[in-house]
């Protein structure tokens, strides 16, 4: 299992193989019906709001706590190039995500990486609150919920 790598002082990044097609998994991945089952770490339910995935669009979606608490969450979309990348700006926390697809035979390579906007900010969301690992329960459940998905 690989680890989350800091390639700065404030980001994080985990690539991960995915046996699944690259257009079923750019489906599970911008599809509003789909990201909700699979989206946030372990324990964690979503109820997406809007998802306009165009550059600038707006993706507005509640994650549901395993605590019972809900989290708003609001990112606006920068670029958008279907089965290949996509990058979004999130905000509070501040980060930008760049979600890279690659093609590989019957499979993906999945490359996703968040940049928070300070050192700061990424000490407290990283190292207290365990974003890193919670960005690994995400790509595992992306995983998992791909195998769903497959007759």
């Amino acid at each position: 299992m690989e680890k989350s790598n800091n390639i700065t002082n404030r980001a994080m990044d985990v690539s991960r193989v995915l046996n699944a097609p690259v257009d079923l998994v750019w489906e599970v991945w911008t599809n509003p019906e789909h990201i909700a089952n699979w989206w946030g770490p372990n324990g964690f339910t979503n109820t997406i709001h809007k998802m306009d995935l165009n550059d600038g669009g707006e993706w507005n979606l509640t994650m549901h706590g395993p605590d019972g608490k809900n989290y708003q969450n609001r990112s606006t979309f920068v670029e958008i190039v279907p089965f290949k990348k996509i990058v979004f700006q999130h905000y509070n926390p501040n980060y930008l995500a760049t979600i890279i697809f690659e093609s590989k035979e019957n499979k993906t390579v999945l490359d996703w990486t968040g940049v928070f906007e300070t050192d700061e900010l990424y000490e407290t969301v990283v190292k207290v609150f365990k974003a890193d690992e919670g960005l690994i329960q995400n790509v595992d459940k992306l995983e998992e919920y791909l195998q769903t998905q497959i007759g």
